[in-house]
């Protein structure tokens, strides 16, 4: 039977080599108690290496080699060690190529191509199990036909990049392959979290002693916990009698802000009705009279004003709302001041950049999303609230098959009664090892080239006569916001009829884009505004070189239209 997996792949066995990666034995998993064992192993790693490269230069057939070969089974230790090795090898082969300008974005297909299946590749589900040789195919597959979101060319997403460091992390976490509920099961990651939550509390500006967090899958998730525990805060007895002993409780937030926190409301039994949606001014900002009418308005309707969201980085224009005149208004009307800082808490790690958020350390909690502008793998987000217990008390349970009083530790330690999870993914490691790796400064570095990167685009955009900006202040954070005009459309006078022409451009440019796989970004309406294209940048392989790739490409793909 010929062989559907590509033993000839160069990058393939490059590896193995490495030391970190030499496994002859069991012996590898021990690490040399000084530095002179290192130098006494030199010449058994050379031997080591030598019979490897022997080994390797017969590749295993794993045509006839299944799941139940691998590790635990018997003798199965040298097939699992080559397996994963080839695994690792399209791992390295993927990211290597991701760094390559040369290469595609992404190889689109439709959705009903990939459920067909393609050249040996199927989403479907089998009967009966497959060989390992098609499983290493499925693996080089689902990566051929994914999206590269580490290319410096992907503007798609706030999320983007790919942090070698932070995959390392992301393997050993599933290595692992713990539960972040209790300190017994996961000792070291339950420590790095609260030595993580510690110096993020230090970075809103808030008192390591009195404030409390948790690591949470996404930031609507981060988001709904603000609003679970600002409901406990003034109304504690919802957690026992629910919704109807209380009365109907109004929030508030800005119209550029995220959908979840409509979401969030829904799903906590308030209403999205009751979300009241605030104007902003022309830059996207939260109008801070505008949210004292707002909450007038909603007591003359007989609702409870309870919460308000700020916004430090919004969606789409990566605006900040004026966070220490809503601290203000919060104090005075006695309301719970949430920061949702997702997309722009990455600032507070810039010297540069951090004031923008002046006035979020008087917030009660806040949102921030490491996967996002800090590069970290997804999924890393946090909800930090300002005073310690308040998740505690809002959250827990005491299920005793976990949480017992009288564990031989300090059970203080066991975390996961502060979560609405009883599982909870272990987010932390992947984010605190990329923080030993890059020190605060280099994180505020990468972020102020993020920022460097989207001055830059803007400046190119003010420079053309075939672009123009949505908003024509400087951008605040890394979202750039520009429509593409073609030359059918630059002696248009501004109305109706060239606005529903304009508003066709970025849809087919894009459709363009995709089937090229040359770069991605993504495009929306807003208010009043057609469709326009919306750049963001994380991604700190992106360089200039890419800036001027990006506005070439979209002006040859929509020459014409």
């Amino acid at each position: 039977m010929k062989s559907r997996y590509n033993w000839t792949e160069p990058l393939i066995g490059i590896i193995f080599e490495k030391r970190t990666l030499i496994c002859l034995d069991m012996d590898f998993l021990q690490l040399p108690d000084k530095i002179s064992d290192i130098s006494a192993g030199r010449d058994k790693e050379q031997e080591d290496s030598a019979a490897l490269r022997d080994r390797r230069a017969i590749p295993a057939d794993f045509s006839s080699i299944y799941s139940k070969d691998l590790l635990p089974a018997s003798g199965g230790q040298e097939i699992t060690r080559e397996f994963l090795q080839e695994v690792v090898a399209i791992l390295l082969g993927y990211i290597c190529k991701s760094t390559q300008r040369n290469t595609k974005v992404l190889d689109f297909h439709h959705p009903h191509q990939l459920k067909e299946g393609l050249e040996g590749f199927s989403v479907k589900l089998p009967e009966q199990p497959e060989t390992l040789e098609q499983i290493l195919v499925d693996c080089r597959d689902t990566l051929k036909y994914g999206v590269s979101t580490g290319h410096p060319r992907f503007f798609n997403q706030l999320s983007s990049g790919l942090d070698v460091v932070g995959v390392a992390g992301e393997w050993l976490t599933s290595v692992a392959n713990t539960n972040m509920f209790t300190y017994e099961v996961a000792p070291v990651f339950t420590l790095m979290e609260e030595v993580l939550l510690r110096k993020m509390h230090s970075m809103v500006g808030w008192s390591d002693d009195e404030a409390d967090g948790i690591f949470c899958p996404g930031g609507t998730i981060s988001n709904l916990y603000s609003i679970l525990v600002a409901r406990y805060h003034f109304n504690p007895e919802v957690k026992t009698k629910g919704m109807g002993v209380l009365p109907p409780l109004a929030l508030f937030t800005s119209e550029h802000s995220h959908y979840s926190v409509k979401k969030c409301a829904a799903v906590l039994g308030m209403g999205s009705d009751n979300v009241l949606v605030v104007k902003c001014d022309e830059r996207g900002k939260m109008i801070p009279t505008e949210l004292e009418s707002c909450i007038v308005q909603a007591e003359n309707k007989g609702l409870v004003p309870f919460y308000v969201n700020a916004t430090a980085g919004t969606t789409v224009f990566g605006a900040f709302d004026p966070l220490s005149t809503i601290a203000d208004i919060c104090h005075k009307h006695t309301l719970w001041m949430h920061v949702d800082a997702a997309w722009g808490g990455g600032l507070l790690m810039s010297d540069r950049h951090s004031m923008k958020l002046q006035g979020i350390e008087q917030a009660c909690s806040v949102t921030w999303n490491p996967h996002k502008l800090m590069g970290v793998p997804l999924q890393c987000s946090v909800i930090l609230v300002k005073k310690r217990g308040l998740l505690q008390q809002c959250n827990e349970l005491g299920a005793e098959y976990l949480f017992q009083p009288d564990k031989p530790y300090d059970v203080s330690y066991d975390a996961g009664d502060k979560s609405i999870q009883c599982g909870r993914h272990v987010d932390v490691f992947k984010f605190w090892l990329m923080w030993k790796a890059k020190g605060s400064e280099g994180f505020g570095s990468q972020i102020n080239k993020c920022l460097e990167n989207a001055e830059y685009l803007y400046d190119q955009l003010q420079r053309r006569a075939d672009f123009e900006l949505v908003l024509k202040n400087k951008p605040e954070h890394s979202n750039v916001c520009f429509w593409y005009i073609p030359p059918s459309l630059r002696g248009l006078p501004a109305g109706p009829d060239r606005d529903e022409r304009l508003h066709q451009v970025a849809p087919r440019i894009k459709g363009r884009m995709m089937e090229k796989g040359s770069l991605l970004i993504g495009y929306q309406p807003l208010g009043a505004r057609v469709n326009f294209f919306r750049c963001v940048f994380s991604n700190p392989a992106t360089q200039q070189e890419d800036i001027d790739f990006l506005l070439d490409e979209i002006a040859q793909l929509g020459y014409d239209l």
